[in-house]
């Protein structure tokens, strides 16, 4: 089975293809956003984020991190969900422009390539903690720390289905 071929697929993107497709939106003067995570279990914390960040500006570019650039930022167990699925599932949403997955820890890369006119990231990064920061603000950019919706994290997520014993790696057997 291959994968699929849609809209939202078509909005999955290398670097290189998302710069070519930025280009001709830049010269007609539309401002570009950028936000990254690993979204590994997407739930309403992350549309706030999306939709506000949408907001900045014209075009949203999310920058999400592959599987190995997860497993060494939050431990082995994770990514819960492989990066081909949260890659898809985020360009299915009609805020987000195009998605770009990265292996490194962070989308320096992805920033100095990009240049976004706007940068965002969740209230729990301070803006001088922000990676690219300084490309975006040398360039006469903004850069932005979203307030986050209280209780709505993947961490509390992830606490309430360990509590619920939904934690456990072992198949559950029916009784």
């Amino acid at each position: 089975m291959t994968g699929p071929k849609g809209p939202a697929a078509r909005k999955v993107v290398t670097l290189e293809a998302l710069l070519a497709a930025i280009a001709p939106e830049r010269s007609r003067g539309k401002a570009v956003v950028f936000t990254n995570g690993c979204y590994d279990l997407l739930h309403a914390g992350h549309l706030h984020l999306l939709e506000t960040a949408a907001g900045e500006g014209d075009l949203l570019v999310v920058g999400v991190n592959r599987d190995g650039s997860v497993r060494r930022l939050k431990g082995e167990g994770r990514p819960f969900v492989a990066f081909e699925d949260r890659a898809l599932l985020l360009a299915g949403l009609e805020v987000v422009d195009w998605v770009v997955g990265f292996d490194e820890e962070t989308p320096a890369g992805i920033i100095d390539a990009l240049v976004p006119d706007v940068l965002v990231k969740g209230g729990d990064w301070s803006v001088d903690r922000i990676v690219g920061r300084e490309t975006v603000e040398a360039h006469g950019g903004r850069v932005l720390s979203i307030p986050l919706v209280e209780g709505r994290s993947t961490t509390s997520l992830v606490a309430r289905i360990r509590a619920a014993g939904g934690g456990s790696s072992r198949p559950r057997t029916e009784s």
